[in-house]
């Protein structure tokens, strides 16, 4: 008997011992009807449950599909040289930064109360140990809050485990928010761009430097030979 022979026999002694995949349309028919019960019934209780509902589901749908995590973005170019990620973020930084600028002026030009001004908060060290700890613990747990929740769907034990210290932090830094806020964060400096350089000049700077990185990203992916993501 040949050796080729052989070869092909046991590969198709494999291929018949291969148990067949199940049928899982009767379960994905069950989630949609499923999911349309639950916002058929959200509706009647308020309608923006209902648009919540269903943006959340959209969203979470679209991060499973493209596999799209901040974590990701900021981890990947170490372990692979991989910046795709990195890349689509960065995209999403330009295309926000457009959106919510274009929303802002509408309501500068209009003389009435710019939306969002609330979240423009002093720059300060609660901002960098803020990052670090958050970007330490991300990595460690492989996901951010986006990529957190979207791998528990997948039932990740890890980041189910993830989920419940993310809740238990979050909880004790909102216990704690008014010492920071009292002692560091009220301190900084308060930084809105418009008003240094104007809207346009303000929109321009921050693509600009959005270009610059993205630039960056792709040559060191070059020079690194990566591509992959690791997940």
């Amino acid at each position: 008997m040949s050796e080729g022979t052989s070869i092909r026999r046991s590969s198709s002694r494999a291929g018949t011992a291969r148990k067949p995949k199940k049928n899982q349309l009767p379960l994905a028919l069950a989630v949609v009807v499923l999911i349309i019960a639950v916002g058929i019934f959200a509706s009647t209780r308020s309608a923006n449950a209902a648009i919540f509902w269903i943006t959340g589901i959209t969203f979470g749908f679209v991060l499973q599909k493209a596999r799209f995590c901040f974590t990701a973005s900021m981890r990947d170019p170490y372990l692979t040289g991989g910046t795709s990620i990195t890349r689509a973020v960065l995209i999403a930084f330009a295309l926000t930064t457009i959106g919510f600028t274009a929303i802002k002026y509408g309501y500068a030009v209009k003389g009435l109360a710019i939306p969002g001004m609330s979240y423009v908060v002093p720059i300060s060290f609660a901002t960098a140990a803020g990052a670090v700890m958050f970007g330490t613990g991300m990595v460690i747990a492989g996901g951010c809050a986006s990529g957190t929740l979207m791998r528990v769907g997948e039932m990740f034990h890890m980041n189910m485990i993830s989920l419940v210290f993310f809740i238990v932090g979050s909880l004790i830094g909102a216990n704690h928010f008014g010492w920071w806020k009292l002692n560091f964060i009220s301190n900084g400096p308060k930084v809105f761009l418009p008003d240094y350089l104007g809207w346009f000049g303000a929109v321009a700077a921050q693509l600009t430097l959005i270009a610059v990185i993205y630039i960056i990203a792709a040559v060191y992916e070059k020079k690194r030979g990566g591509g992959g993501a690791a997940h």
